[in-house]
């Protein structure tokens, strides 16, 4: 039996897993890109980040984490054999059910409709991690689309990224659940290091207002900073390229949200990620 298939036994029968370290891949940077709010464009902004980063000569894996409602093939107009669910069901290995997009950019679709998707088991997570963590293939970043909200799938896809982006919008509902997303992920996971990304605002004034409204919640009732990482711009161009089932980045280059995004791209770049280590299980990290 592999080592997948003893930690499903392992699960069936309630024992522990056993933990041990294996060697951490230090040039790959997992980056989670979530929201506390759907709609706010989370899902676009991964798929045309992954689709940069790759234009850059970056080697990129884009993971679809909203395991029940898959988004990432849909956007992108592309029908994969093999998604998630046959990775986690023990038909496929993770290897199989990698496709190439846009850029040379390696996706690994979810699923959709399929029951028992849309929460994880605790032995499916176990798998998921065991498989990404064997992958022959090294990657200088691995983006993971999470779905929104609080549920446990988007804790677990959170905690497992070394690297966590939130993406809020101007409306009010959008910070609140950025805020509950934060507290939760603070509070009941120890995550510390979140960055804020503004989607759809008119200019950079407001969204350094939006980004100061969900700062200042989080200082004074959390006693927790949180960096800005930029903002991108309401561009119509962008309703036209998921209409096209294509990316912005791809087919208007030259819009302002295109642009915008490869600031942030280039920020991202830039920067030496936080080491920390708040005792969970990271992709790329340590293997089971």
């Amino acid at each position: 039996m592999d080592q997948a298939g003893v930690l499903r036994e392992m699960t069936r029968k309630g024992m522990p897993p056993i933990i041990e370290r294996k060697r951490y891949n230090g040039n790959t940077r997992v980056i989670a890109v979530t929201s506390g709010k759907g709609g706010v464009g989370k899902t676009n902004i991964t798929a045309n980040f992954a689709y940069i980063f790759s234009k850059m000569g970056k080697r990129i894996l884009l993971l679809d984490a909203d395991t029940g409602l898959a988004n990432i093939d849909v956007i992108l107009g592309i029908t994969p054999k093999y998604n998630l669910h046959h990775v986690l069901n023990g038909e496929k290995a993770l290897s199989e059910a990698v496709v190439e997009g846009p850029g040379g950019v390696k996706i690994l679709p979810a699923s959709s409709g399929v029951p028992g998707m849309a929460e994880l088991s605790k032995g499916q997570k176990f798998t998921l991690l065991e498989e990404i963590d064997g992958l022959d293939e090294d990657f200088d970043f691995m983006l993971i689309d999470t779905a929104a909200g609080i549920t446990d799938n988007v804790m677990y896809f959170n905690m497992a990224a070394r690297e966590i982006i939130v993406v809020v919008s101007p409306e009010p509902t959008s910070l609140t659940d950025a805020y509950a997303l934060i507290k939760m992920l603070y509070q009941n996971y120890k995550a510390r290091c979140f960055m804020v990304l503004v989607n759809m605002v008119k200019d950079s004034n407001e969204a350094i207002e939006v980004y100061t409204r969900l700062s200042n919640a989080t200082n004074h009732f959390l006693d927790l900073p949180i960096e800005y990482l930029g903002y991108i711009p309401h561009d119509q161009n962008v309703s036209k390229a998921v209409r096209k089932q294509r990316l912005l980045a791809e087919i208007f280059s030259d819009s302002k949200a295109s642009k915008s995004m490869s600031k942030i791209i280039e920020k991202l770049c830039m920067k030496q990620p936080k080491d920390y280590d708040n005792g969970t299980i990271k992709f790329f990290g340590r293997s089971l």
